[in-house]
């Protein structure tokens, strides 16, 4: 999805307004309010968010009630950079790594930044924020040996890696992938897999990347471009910090479809990419030897009878494997999936996510709550996970000032 569309558009909320006064009371008094000591065991979960508009305050964090999944503030931090729409845990749990979507580093490139956890408190420390080498950096991860961050560049059509230093700061990027783009760009037409009647035509006049992530092992990188409609694989040297383009380079989709997102199998055999133009997921086998993806099967996110135009945005794996979940925006929907036992898909049906826009999901370590960041609806809302993941029943809402992202921690 275009930036300036995607995080700067706001359509009315379906929260009402007593809702959103009332939660953003409580945001405000938490916000003033200094770390305290948590109880040890405690499930904490932290939300990134858009600041560039009023009242946006960085990353916030909340403490997690497993019996009803309710989601009590315990602070919001604003230092570091604007915009920081992607989190990243370490491994070792300790420390936190911020993309930050903006566009004002050496005047034009986004921002990595690096915080320390308290133990106690779960309270953030800004370390340091380094050169992203490129603009519009949209989603970061960690090697899981804990030794290297990857950050992925919308704006630019790039990649980076930057090393994690013992005392867990941000270095010098050591290597940066471009996105190789063949011309004529696709341009304004939508996916050849797209719903009847949809304009979802964004994306496609220079490379977007838009996710990089490892394979379990942590020997080949995976980045998704929606411009070119391929997911990217890397063999990657855990010594240099490189990336040397795989045989084969890449997958593709097809034509117009946006790859965005993509997620593991719990089994790592199974990998799971959704479209963000054209509305699908696509379901591939993974060679782990080899880091080949194989496509296996691509079907809707919407109900058959839908038409019009909607976005994709997260796809979410449940913890045993056994279902996957696809985000559908405008269109406003958890679409719901059953893995069978060769990985195919199928579909379930949908949930409303009772508010606009759906931009990320995840499902808290238990099992038991999937959580959905609303971009324009301001809010993040909760679904109680029954039937053994194939429907969810909506348990509530938390208000948040344009939610990017929602990741879970456990204190010690």
């Amino acid at each position: 999805m275009a930036v300036n569309r995607e995080r700067f558009f706001r359509l009315s909320s379906r929260l009402s307004r007593r809702e959103i006064l009332a939660g953003a009371g409580v945001l405000a008094a938490a916000a003033g309010a200094k770390a305290q000591k948590r109880s040890g065991g405690e499930l904490l979960a932290y939300v990134g968010a858009i600041t560039d508009t009023l009242n946006g305050k960085g990353i916030y964090t909340f403490k997690v009630d497993l019996e009803s999944g309710a989601l009590e503030p315990l602070e919001s931090y604003v230092s570091g950079d604007r915009n920081p729409s992607w989190l990243a845990f370490h491994p070792a749990g300790t420390h936190l790594y911020a993309a930050n979507s903006v566009s004002t580093v050496n005047g034009h490139n986004g921002s990595v930044s690096a915080f320390a956890i308290d133990a106690s408190s779960g309270g953030l420390k800004l370390l340091n924020t380094v050169d992203a080498k490129g603009s519009g950096s949209t989603h970061c991860s960690v090697h899981p040996s804990g030794d290297w961050l990857f950050v992925a560049n919308y704006g630019a059509g790039n990649a980076a890696v930057l090393p994690i230093r013992p005392d867990r700061t941000l270095g010098e990027a050591t290597d940066v992938a471009s996105i190789p783009v063949d011309p004529p760009a696709l341009g304004k037409q939508p996916a050849a897999d797209a719903p009847a009647g949809s304009y979802a035509i964004s994306g496609h006049d220079s490379a977007h990347a838009h996710q990089i992530g490892c394979d379990p092992a942590g020997n080949f990188v995976f980045l998704t471009d929606l411009a070119t409609d391929r997911t990217l694989v890397f063999a990657f040297d855990s010594k240099a910090g490189k990336l040397t383009p795989n045989t084969p380079p890449a997958v593709k989709e097809a034509e117009g479809a946006g790859p965005r997102h993509f997620a593991f199998h719990p089994n790592g055999k199974y990998f799971y990419v959704i479209n963000e133009e054209a509305s699908t997921m696509t379901f591939m086998t993974y060679d782990a030897a080899k880091g080949v993806l194989t496509p296996r099967q691509t079907l809707p996110t919407l109900p058959p009878d839908f038409v019009g135009t909607t976005y994709t945005s997260e796809v979410v794996i449940a913890a045993d494997g056994r279902h996957v979940y696809g985000l559908n925006r405008l269109h406003d929907t958890i679409a719901i999936f059953r893995v069978g036992g060769d990985g195919r898909l199928t579909f379930l049906g949908e949930e409303w996510t009772r508010a606009d826009y759906p931009r990320h999901a995840a499902i808290e370590p238990t099992g038991k709550f999937l959580y959905v960041c609303n971009d324009r609806g301001d809010s993040i809302t909760r679904f109680r996970i029954q039937g053994g993941g194939q429907r969810l029943e909506f348990a509530g809402y938390t208000p948040v000032r344009i939610p990017s992202f929602i990741g879970f921690r456990r204190l010690p």
